[in-house]
């Protein structure tokens, strides 16, 4: 989840972002190495020099070395939160803050790395208002945000955790809304635009005209084989989804209104969608466009922050500003989404996993009496920004506050109701670093 940035008038990306060769040579082969655990800073003093910086796996091992020790223990008061995201198989999850950018194991929870920026220096903090992680690899990508960036608005940084620098940029003339990761490929949103970089040489490979989207809303696949990106359309409610693998576009009108949050199964089969009214969530078939199932949050509007699926794609969460999280259950056959569907817009009535229990009164009552509700809800603070994702064990959902809350909780997938808490800290507070 990103922070919303100050709208700016939408521009064209410089068609060669620079890159800095003796930095970003052999990237891949040299720079990425995806490891279980992420590596301990150096001890010795970040270099400031402004110069040099311009140029689903299921496992879960906690760190095995002791918490790395942060070379600029300056900062004394609580950060300001500008970001929270979780990496692409939600065992880890990332914090940009006024004063730098920290990243911590979810189960066990416990933070593994943190970078402050130096407070004493001219410019003071620099805040980080997006961070990409690339699942648990030494490689992220960050851009500035806050009163005082680290970075410029427009450039997307990538950072090198061992070298504990940057090593590469994507510069642009407008604002960085947000960025997407995979192991092949930088997926960055502005404005008006969605651009996918190859991640090898920071080639760009495709640029995607959008509707304006302050929100950065843009989602990828994380399937080896196959990628899928979805990201919105040109006119409202419209989401566009591109299958690269089968070179496909398609065009959904997933709602009448405006386009509020949607989400991607990791194989990119899947996807959700709520509109800025929130009361409904809808589930497409991201191959064809059909509607497979719809639920329903609630009666009152809401602003949707998040949506989540399951690793086996059985159970859906939804975060909104009603400070209750939603556990779905899903009634999709995986096996038979690769068959077409007859409709792209509507569901098929003749499935009747994809039906509500209560449809035999549609046509007699108000549609809401004939929805599909939670199975499982967890009540917190109203008004505070949440973000959720499924946890690594079963039945379980990892929840991240604004407001530095971490929650995990589990659910009963036959009695539902609510949600047992299991664990709660801060993790802004010094105490959380153990």
């Amino acid at each position: 989840m990103t922070t919303t940035l100050h709208s700016s008038s939408s521009s064209s990306p410089i068609p060669n972002p620079y890159i800095n060769p003796d930095r970003f040579s052999s990237f891949l082969a040299d720079s990425v190495k995806m490891a279980l655990t992420l590596p301990s800073p150096p001890s010795e003093t970040l270099d400031h020099d402004h110069d040099n910086d311009s140029n689903n796996s299921a496992t879960t091992q906690p760190p095995q070395s002791s918490l790395p020790q942060n070379p600029n223990p300056k900062p004394q008061s609580l950060p300001t939160l500008l970001h929270l995201s979780f990496n692409q198989d939600s065992g880890c999850f990332a914090a940009g803050t006024d004063h730098g950018f920290r990243y911590y194991n979810t189960d066990p929870f416990r933070e593994v790395f943190r970078r402050d920026f130096d407070s004493d220096s001219d410019s003071g903090p620099g805040g980080i208002g997006v961070v990409q992680m690339l699942f648990r690899c030494n490689i992220q990508a960050l851009v500035g945000g806050g009163p005082q960036p680290q970075y410029p608005l427009n450039k997307v940084m990538i950072w090198d955790c061992d070298q504990s620098r940057c090593i590469g940029e994507l510069s642009f003339r407008s604002e960085v809304r947000s960025v997407r990761l995979r192991r092949d490929r930088i997926v960055v949103v502005l404005l008006q635009k969605v651009l996918v970089y190859n991640f090898a040489d920071l080639n760009l490979l495709h640029q995607i005209e959008t509707l304006e989207n302050p929100k950065g809303l843009c989602e990828v696949s994380q399937g080896s084989g196959s990628m899928v990106l979805a990201c919105p359309g040109l006119q409202k409610g419209q989401i566009r989804v591109e299958n690269y693998t089968c070179g496909k576009t398609k065009f959904i009108t997933a709602h009448n209104s405006r386009v509020a949050c949607f989400a991607l199964t990791n194989d990119g089969r899947l996807l959700a969608t709520a509109s800025s009214k929130g009361t409904l969530v809808r589930i497409y078939n991201a191959l064809d466009g059909s509607l497979l199932q719809e639920v329903r949050r609630g009666a009152d509007r809401a602003d949707i922050y998040s949506l989540a699926f399951s690793s086996n794609a059985q159970w859906l969460a939804v975060s909104s500003d009603k400070g209750t999280i939603h556990v779905f259950g899903l009634k999709v056959e995986l096996g038979s989404l690769e068959r077409s569907s007859s409709s792209a817009s509507e569901p098929n009535l003749s499935n009747p996993l994809a039906i509500s229990h209560l449809s035999f009164i549609k046509g007699v009552l108000p549609k809401y009496f004939s929805s599909e509700w939670s199975v499982a809800q967890f009540r917190l603070r109203e008004g505070c920004q949440y973000i959720v994702a499924f946890g690594h064990q079963k039945n379980t959902v990892v929840i991240l506050g604004m407001d530095g809350s971490f929650y995990r909780c589990q659910f009963d997938p036959v009695a539902g109701g609510e949600m047992t808490e299991l664990e709660y800290h801060n993790f802004l507070k010094p105490e959380a670093a153990f």
